[in-house]
């Protein structure tokens, strides 16, 4: 049996491109979990880290046009972190709750596949940006939720 090849240099890359994609993510996790949310720590990263591996593993792909196959790569990868994202999404009457869990779980997709596509600046901006949006509008979003019922049983 031939010996397997393995690239020392390739595997370091990837290595460094995943793990980058991996900690951009944690800030949003560790979010999302110290505000209880079910969505947090352990599956952002891993939503980045698979955007990432999902693009890099098929980058290379024989026979295929580069920019083919990322695009269906990618259309894929919007297509199933949205069903994910999607499922933290729940209807309680006339209340909907998750769409920030599901917006952001998209978002930490891109930041992976941005990462594999050597694009970290995007990376960086999108990661800082959902933290940002998060933080900062939650007790705006708590303020109009308290108005809105305020209004309804006004």
């Amino acid at each position: 049996m031939p010996p397997i090849p393995f690239d020392w240099h390739v595997f370091v890359a990837a290595l460094a491109k995943i793990t980058f994609a991996y900690a951009l993510a944690i800030p949003t996790g560790w979010w999302r979990e110290r505000e209880g949310h079910a969505v947090g720590i352990r599956t952002f990263p891993i939503v980045a880290m698979a955007s990432c591996g999902y693009m890099m593993a098929f980058n290379d792909v024989k026979g295929v046009d580069g920019q083919t196959m990322n695009s269906h790569i990618l259309q894929g990868l919007v297509a199933g972190i949205g069903f994910v994202g999607g499922g933290a999404i729940v209807r309680d009457g006339t209340n909907v709750r998750g769409t920030a869990t599901a917006a952001s779980i998209w978002n930490t997709g891109a930041i992976g596949a941005a990462v594999a596509m050597g694009h970290n600046e995007i990376a960086v901006i999108l990661a800082v940006l959902n933290i940002f949006t998060l933080e900062a509008f939650m007790k705006v979003k708590k303020r109009l939720d308290t108005e809105a019922v305020e209004r309804a049983d006004g």
